[in-house]
């Protein structure tokens, strides 16, 4: 069960560099394409923050395509150290005015690059570590137990509303969404981690999918999906998925372009999705690792929404598929 003390720093391991607390807020404008990350990852243990600041609405494949980024890699950790409520050197300010509820974001770069939202949540916290709230946890499977590496040791999801407006040098842009925002505490090495699949598909405040699949990169480019983690939040109400599968096909580099999925969740509903990328771009969280980020739209039903997905891929991992010659260790969990 995640606790209103979880939206703070949590005790790290003392003899663990890599020990490292993050908090992720992604929204969008649908009618515009404009996807919008926003990231900071405390090396508390280091004494350092990676942040980056990310905008795109284009089939990018670069950076610098992207419409605006900011990537930060060994910024201070401002003193006195508070997660809820934190201004950094890039000009990023995050402030939690009710603990895993509601946020405010704030962002200026000096150049008429501003963002002004504020998130507050539909849901309680999603803990991916409790087995009352998350089935595929309660299974004792492997792949319940997946927690991408260690980086997620402790890690809940969470989706709200986003409302405010972004500005990129000058050009305004609302922000009035439904989406899925993350917080993470726990050692994550900068090599290591598996392949990851991160998604969700919004169609309103009633009705909204978030999950975590893993994925083996040396077969069929990625094309099959494995359930570890996830929710449908339909009402307001939280319903743990407790089976599922997808398929993922890629048509440039990496990315996610076409995506279906079939889901069941606690209430053993059956959920089928599908996906198309309207956006693409090169998510760099840290130096090893690519996050192979879309915007989708996505149907289920008669419903249309838009969420985002994240293939995360290290850089040795890629190295190696590239090569004619690669060998790679399974991503499923042993």
């Amino acid at each position: 069960m995640i606790r209103d003390e979880d939206a703070g720093f949590h005790e790290t391991e003392a003899n663990e560099p890599t020990w490292a607390e993050t908090n992720y807020f992604g929204f969008f404008n649908a009618d515009e394409h404009l996807n919008v990350g926003v990231y900071a990852l405390f090396r508390t243990n280091l004494g350092t923050v990676t942040s980056s600041i990310c905008m795109n609405s284009r089939r990018s494949v670069t950076h610098w395509e992207a419409d605006f980024c900011d990537m930060r890699s060994a910024i201070p950790i401002p003193q006195p150290r508070n997660l809820l409520d934190y201004k950094l050197s890039n000009g990023l300010h995050v402030r939690c005015l009710v603990p895993n509820r509601v946020w405010d974001i704030h962002y200026d770069d000096g150049r008429d690059t501003r963002i002004e939202v504020r998130y507050e949540a539909l849901m309680p916290a999603f803990d991916i570590h409790d087995p009352d709230m998350d089935p595929m946890c309660a299974s004792k499977s492997s792949e319940g137990k997946f927690a991408w590496g260690t980086a997620y040791n402790g890690h809940f999801d969470q989706t709200g509303v986003f409302t405010g407006s972004v500005s990129i040098r000058g050009r305004q842009v609302p922000i009035d969404c439904v989406s899925t925002m993350d917080h993470s505490w726990g050692p994550r090495p900068e090599h290591g981690a598996p392949t990851m699949s991160w998604l969700h598909a919004h169609f309103s405040k009633d009705l909204a999918v978030h999950a975590i699949f893993g994925f083996d990169p040396a077969r069929d480019n990625g094309r099959d999906l494995w359930l570890a983690h996830g929710y449908v939040l339909e009402h307001g109400k939280v319903f743990g998925l407790k089976a599922g599968s997808g398929q993922t096909a890629r048509r440039q580099e990496r990315y996610p372009e076409t995506i279906s999925l079939q889901l069941t969740d606690s209430a053993d509903r059956s959920w089928a999705l599908k996906g198309q990328a309207l956006t693409t771009m090169p998510w760099v969280y840290v130096p090893n690792n690519v996050g192979f980020n879309s915007l989708c739209e996505w149907t289920c039903g008669g419903a249309t929404g838009h969420g985002e997905v994240m293939d995360f891929y290290e850089l040795p991992v890629l190295n190696a598929l590239n090569s004619a010659t690669s060998t790679l260790r399974p991503s499923r969990p042993l």
